[in-house]
């Protein structure tokens, strides 16, 4: 008997013997091991997910049909200065027993902020050529404003003086030679390796005294606008090889922003569990296998969060990106996040009380048409047409039905040609309409009348949410439950010189919050501050005055 065979042998025995032989004949019908069974079983993923992943490769996976892009008035809320600030009064008043918690995804590392830097340094060649010369010849528009404005980023000077001790003659060199070194030092895994860091410790702002990271930045915020009887509750997620560095940091500054800001901030992390990674395929749609012969795990993208969004325990949940930090102006950050959690709570209250007379069963069909309304002009939902022929049984299931969810309030920007996802009115496969967060990639562009509706959007998705996750009996939703499984992404992507294609799940704030209640709320540009490239940190937001 062959060694192969007689491992396939043990492996059906271990397989028979735990019980499994319905698991062996799922993986023989995908086309794959034994061994590969192993592989999965080790890595927590279930044979369930991967089978449906390999069927959604050779299947692919719908587009959206956009109707239209969501404007002011047409799905959009537009606050007066006025509005904003009762909005925020009412949070205030309302949140002293409330637990209120501020949301960060922090996983990755900062390597696209870096990136044409990272390629600069790969395809450059200094005693070859100038850094004029490369910038015409790769007509890189990044490259010349990074080296313009170098001196104004928040740890010039901590690489300059680097670079002295490195090079004594430094200041005699050439300004290619110094711009060069600068860079190198800059992303060189001997010294500083911005672009392999999260970008959460990275430094983002230079104040008169200090040089603060994005991890200090939030710890702020934590105080002026999530904290409840001077608490505040603050959850990274993060990589599993980053935490120690995010721990430091937060035991250098926490007790001195606690201090500031006079509130006690507990922090938490968690990682991007490994059993929600996904199978790589080839080109062809047959499972990928690395040189070793093994399968290849790729993680799921941000969707994946949705996981660990479950598994807290607060009432109200402000979510916000890592990079989405400002120097100064906390408390006008703080009135708009307030005045949307403000929003939110007033509607819960709405929704609750709408809950509580429904089961009290003395709903009649004046209520029942009231709450109609209110389903159209607060949160924007129509209730199918023949909704009028049902019993009244039937329609207080329908109206609970919708009512009992998730409340998601999005802070929406005006659109200043940004990349990225936007507002729409979609209809479903079940051609219901409803409105959404829409990525490109999950729109047709080839279709004329949807790429124009895309082109068409007035607004941009900063991430910015405040979210309810408990129901009307202060039980907490299940969100796994509300997510829509049909609005996966399939990319495509390179790994070690061979071209693949990956499958990322729903979007956390996309297909993952698809069936939450929705309310899209015009905020100011002030609330948006992204660092996408580290050229950012040189805009307004991110100076000294």
């Amino acid at each position: 008997m062959s060694f192969y065979n007689y491992m396939s042998k043990i492996g059906v025995l271990v397989l028979e013997k735990s019980g499994s032989i319905d698991d062996l004949n799922k993986i023989k019908s995908m086309g794959l091991s034994e061994q590969d069974f192993e592989q999965i079983k080790e890595h927590g993923v279930s044979l369930e997910n991967i089978k449906k992943e390999l069927a959604i490769f050779k299947k692919g996976i719908a587009k959206m049909e956009l109707l239209e892009a969501a404007t002011v008035g047409n799905g959009i809320l537009k606050l007066t200065d006025t509005d904003f600030v009762e909005k925020a009064t009412f949070f205030d008043t309302h949140k002293s027993n409330l637990k209120l918690l501020k949301f960060v995804p922090a996983s990755g590392a900062a390597s696209r902020m870096f990136k044409f830097l990272t390629a600069f340094l790969n395809e450059f060649n200094i005693e070859k050529e100038t850094i004029n010369a490369y910038i015409n010849r790769k007509k890189d528009t990044k490259l010349p404003v990074f080296i313009v404005g170098m001196e104004k980023l928040p740890f010039f000077e901590i690489i300059y003086n680097r670079l002295k001790e490195e090079f004594p003659n430094f200041d005699s060199l050439s300004r290619d030679y110094k711009n060069y070194y600068f860079i190198k030092l800059m992303l060189d895994a001997k010294y500083f390796d911005f672009a392999s860091k999260p970008k959460g410790i990275l430094p983002f702002h230079k104040y008169i005294s200090k040089i603060a990271t994005p991890i200090e930045e939030h710890l702020y915020e934590c105080g002026y606008y999530s904290s409840t009887n001077n608490k505040s509750y603050l959850h990274f997620t993060v990589s599993e090889s980053h935490q120690e560095q995010f721990e430091q940091i937060i035991n250098t500054v926490k007790d001195k922003v606690e201090k500031e800001t006079q509130t006690s901030i507990e922090v938490s992390y968690s990682y991007q569990d490994k059993s929600t990674d996904t199978i790589a395929v080839t080109m062809h749609d047959k499972a990928f296998r690395t040189e070793e012969g093994k399968l290849l795990f790729r993680p799921g993208g941000h969707g994946a969060l949705i996981g660990n969004l479950n598994q807290l325990d607060a009432d109200i949940i402000f979510i916000k990106n890592i990079d989405n930090v400002i120097l100064h102006n906390n408390e006008k950050i703080a009135l708009y996040k307030k005045a949307l959690a403000g929003i939110l709570l007033e509607l819960q209250q709405q929704i609750f009380a709408c809950l509580n007379l429904i089961d009290l069963y003395t709903i009649d069909d004046k209520q029942i048409e009231e709450i109609k309304i209110f389903l159209k002009e607060k949160l924007n939902m129509d209730i199918k047409s023949d909704f009028d022929l049902y019993t009244i049984e039937n329609k207080i299931k329908v109206l609970k039905n919708v009512l009992n969810r998730p409340i998601r309030v999005c802070g929406m920007v005006i659109n200043e040609g940004e990349p990225g996802g936007g507002p729409f009115w979609v209809k479903s496969t079940e051609k219901e309409v409803s409105l959404q967060i829409v990525e490109s990639s999950q729109v047709d562009l080839n279709n004329k009348k949807q790429a124009k509706i895309m082109a068409n959007a007035t607004h941009f998705n900063p991430v910015d949410l405040v979210c309810a996750t408990k129901n009307y009996k202060n039980e907490k939703f299940d969100l796994h439950q509300f997510v829509d499984e049909n609005s996966g992404f399939i990319v495509e992507k390179n790994y070690q010189g061979k071209d693949i294609k990956g499958y990322e799940l729903p979007g956390l704030w996309n297909g993952a919050m698809a069936n939450w209640l929705t309310v899209f709320v015009e905020v100011p540009l002030i609330t948006f501050n992204p660092v996408k490239t580290v050229n950012d940190l040189l805009k307004e937001a991110h100076q000294s005055k």
